[in-house]
């Protein structure tokens, strides 16, 4: 028998305006979220193109719990218990004996146990959600970018990056047609079984 919900039958509803009753659709929000930051970043801050060429394997190297140390282009991926399961230099992963040499089996001097997170919040940025993800991989891919184009081996970009996230979440890139921003399909229809009822 399906279960009906009623918001009259509520004394208190709290809810987070990113997430209003809504299901999106990842594999169709996650390229249209990277998409939109790497336009910016090509059009705006005059990245090279290749930021705007994603394979279906690219997506590979998201993954929740990465930490990107925001001057070397290093990502982490921790353990529960804080230690480093893998390291990339932006996409290219670090090999077994460089990992064990770098971080070894012990925890990550920034893992803070209680909250699970990185206690060094100006050196390090943490990707903790499913809306992150596609950052991370921007991110990797401009490392990988600046390595190959420039030798770059310490990076400047991240003031980029909150320039295109002020750029993309301002009032005004929702009114009217933003040719990057292709709104379909990246969220669920609302499922027959919820019913809002007065």
């Amino acid at each position: 028998m399906a279960q009906h919900f009623s918001l009259a039958a509520c004394d208190v509803v709290g809810f987070d305006l990113d997430h209003t009753l809504c299901r999106y659709n990842l594999p169709e929000s996650a390229p249209l979220i990277y998409n939109s930051f790497a336009q910016f970043l090509v059009k705006e801050k005059g990245y090279d193109k290749e930021l705007l060429t994603v394979t279906p394997e690219d997506w590979d190297f998201c993954c929740k719990g990465l930490a990107l140390d925001l001057e070397d282009g290093t990502f982490i991926k921790l353990a529960d218990n804080g230690t480093v399961l893998r390291a990339s230099r932006g996409t290219k992963m670090m090999a077994p004996d460089v990992l064990a040499k770098e971080y070894g089996a012990k925890e990550w001097k920034y893992f803070v146990s209680d909250t699970g997170m990185p206690s060094h919040p100006g050196k390090y940025y943490f990707y903790d959600n499913y809306f992150d993800l596609p950052g991370a991989l921007l991110c990797a891919r401009v490392v990988d970018s600046l390595t190959k184009n420039s030798g770059q081996k310490t990076f400047d970009f991240w003031k980029d990056i909150v320039a295109g996230i002020q750029h993309n979440f301002k009032m005004s890139a929702f009114k009217g047609d933003i040719d990057y921003i292709n709104k379909q399909g990246s969220i669920h229809s609302l499922p027959r079984q919820i019913e809002v009822t007065t």
